[in-house]
């Protein structure tokens, strides 16, 4: 089966029809490029002029759609008009044709056609002048300039540009895409920063609360719920005050609000003491040395408090220890509790928990491990944490 020719544009058909119209309006008045006395025309007559100008007419059709086929097809065209009289309008068509093939043809074509009309301008210019030695043949190589070389060089210099224009689109469109890829990590890492914060501030006070009400509620003793209602107090406020001033925060837009100074690790003493209130029987084993970075005491005073946290809802009865110490260039952070086969939680909780931790020590290029573990005083639950010290990345 015959490929079909693609469909003609609808600006090439005007252009295709009016070079039509214009080249009959000329060779109806009878008005030629050459008389039919001159020696090259071989083909004399009026009538041998109209097969050059429709068969170019036609290649008009074609200028964008197949520009390949229709240049080579006009010039073969032009060639059988210069046998003729000759129609301005087909030479004009033609030098179309020849800046349409360079602008919409592929890019060999559009590397190969100027220099090979140019080539031939020169050769047009300097081989007749030297057989005849005769100033006049060199309008030869301009009028091949003209009709092919201009054009050409025309339709070059216009899809440079063309194609300079559609690279700084798409580097623009790339680089909104890439901006809006960064805004988007952007919001997504200061809302898990957030939840991070907000977790590992909160949930301590809501779980003291929640196991305070329940052993309130579930003992018929006054003195019991006394001392349970004072923890729920201290708590609920600490709590509250905490969650104002991450409210205040978020929703001061003109950045007048500063954030409170992050936690420290001298801030740990005042953290074990806040746990034992709640309850658990908790030893701190600090044995850190020389100047920490920020973001590594926050990372570990987070930790630490998530670890209670945890502790205070799911251990058994016993000891829990908290242990700092540096070695091989990090602060190791370990917290141990009792593990038993508890049912269910003292407290519910979301599970978040572990998941804020690990990225605390991922942002830091650290390691974190949590599980349960066999010890001489019974199975336990162990979190470790190893944090570089080094200046990583900030909260």
């Amino acid at each position: 089966m015959a490929a079909r020719l693609p469909r003609p544009r609808r600006f090439d058909v005007y252009i295709a029809a009016g070079g039509l119209l214009g080249g009959l309006l000329l060779w109806g008045v009878g008005l030629a490029t050459r008389p039919h006395t001159e020696v090259y025309v071989l083909l004399p007559g009026r009538w041998p002029v109209l097969l050059p100008l429709f068969v170019m007419a036609g290649c008009e059709l074609l200028r964008r759609a197949a520009p390949r086929t229709a240049l080579l097809t006009g010039t073969a065209a032009i060639v059988l008009d210069t046998l003729t009289q000759g129609n301005l309008v087909t030479i004009l068509m033609y030098t179309d044709l020849m800046y349409a093939a360079v602008l919409y043809g592929t890019p060999a074509s559009a590397r190969r056609i100027p220099r090979i009309t140019g080539l031939l301008s020169v050769i047009g210019a300097v081989v007749p002048f030297a057989l005849w030695r005769e100033p006049e043949v060199l309008l030869i190589g301009v009028v091949t300039g003209i009709v092919a070389f201009g054009p050409a060089a025309t339709g070059l210099i216009v899809r440079n540009h063309r194609d300079a224009a559609e690279s700084a689109r798409l580097r623009a469109e790339q680089t909104a895409l890439l901006a809006e890829m960064d805004r988007t990590q952007a919001v997504t890492a200061e809302r898990a920063r957030m939840a991070r914060e907000l977790h590992d501030m909160v949930a301590n006070h809501l779980s003291a609360i929640a196991i305070h009400s329940t052993a309130a509620l579930s003992l018929d003793d006054p003195k019991t719920s006394q001392d349970a209602l004072v923890v729920i107090r201290e708590n609920s406020v600490e709590g509250l005050s905490e969650m104002r001033r991450l409210i205040g925060i978020l929703r001061d837009s003109s950045g007048d609000l500063e954030p409170a100074a992050a936690p420290t690790l001298d801030g740990l003493g005042a953290l074990v003491t806040g746990a034992r209130a709640n309850g658990l029987d908790v030893t701190l084993e600090n044995t850190g040395q020389g100047e920490v970075p920020t973001p590594v005491e926050l990372a570990a005073y987070r930790i630490v408090q998530e670890s209670l946290t945890n502790a205070l809802k799911h251990s058994d009865s016993g000891r829990v220890t908290v242990s700092l110490a540096q070695r091989n260039g990090s602060l190791v952070v370990t917290v141990t509790s009792p593990y038993g086969d508890r049912d269910a939680p003292r407290a519910p909780g979301s599970g978040a928990g572990l998941v804020g931790m690990r990225e605390r020590a991922a942002l830091l290029d650290g390691t974190f491990e949590a599980g349960p573990e066999d010890s001489p005083d019974g199975k336990i639950w162990a979190v470790r944490a190893a944090l570089p010290i080094v200046e990583g990345e900030s909260e």
